[in-house]
């Protein structure tokens, strides 16, 4: 579904992602892990198209999107759930939702609501309130469904267990699992690099811009520089 090869991207002088090539298949949860700096929100920020490249190729779904705007990513199928949440605090809950469903028809958007709340009824609850007033938690639970609003082909995920108590990455997690087994394809960028592993079919290592590492969820687990750099054993 996704082939990077050789993606380049620099802020200014500084390059940030030096040579990236990784691929994602349909159904698959693949995990980036890596260190602050290593680059991990900036890759994903080039995929949406809100962060340029400098060189390389991204194709998705067999068409080579490096150079499109950010909103035909999305009208294409990819949606981002970003670090730090980024919700739109004045707005309540439902218009931030609304928003992730800005490129689609409007006749399927109450469905796609009900099908939200379903999965996150403390959203429904609160679905009046401004976004701003709800938990850290809650914000990621709202992130997170303003994405699947765009009915994604490729979720991207960004730090979603970031700046949560561990009963709240549980139950993020415990999201991500299901919607894996929904059979959404899913990039999670995540520090918690053992949570990410366990649940990954895949998974890759970012290093100061580089890839050092790649192989199964389980293979990465095991191997001995990634416990010793990531996952503290």
């Amino acid at each position: 579904m996704l082939q990077v090869q050789d993606l380049e991207s620099c802020y200014g002088r500084i390059q940030a992602l030096k040579g990236i090539s990784l691929e994602v298949h349909k159904g698959e949860l693949v995990a980036l892990v890596g260190a602050n700096g290593a680059g991990k929100t900036t890759f994903l920020r080039a995929l949406s198209g809100i962060q340029p490249v400098s060189a390389g190729r991204i194709r998705f779904a067999g068409q080579d999107i490096s150079r499109q705007r950010a909103d035909r990513r999305v009208r294409a199928g990819i949606c981002h759930s970003p670090e730090g949440r980024q919700v739109f605090g004045p707005l309540s809950i439902e218009d931030n939702l609304r928003l992730g469903a800005y490129l689609r028809p409007p006749a399927g958007v109450a469905a796609d609501l009900e099908r939200v709340y379903t999965m996150f009824p403390v959203l429904h609850e609160k679905r009046h309130l401004p976004a701003g007033t709800l938990s850290g938690g809650q914000q990621q639970m709202l992130a997170i469904s303003r994405a699947l609003m765009g009915h994604p082909r490729l979720l991207l995920l960004d730090e979603p267990s970031m700046g949560l108590a561990p009963l709240l990455v549980e139950e993020v997690f415990n999201v991500i699992r299901t919607l894996k087994a929904q059979g959404i394809t899913i990039l999670l960028v995540e520090q918690n690099a053992f949570a990410a592993l366990g649940i990954a079919d895949r998974a890759y290592v970012l290093e100061t811009g580089h890839i050092v590492l790649s192989g199964t969820g389980q293979e990465m687990i095991s191997n001995e520089q990634v416990r010793a750099a990531y996952l503290g054993m």
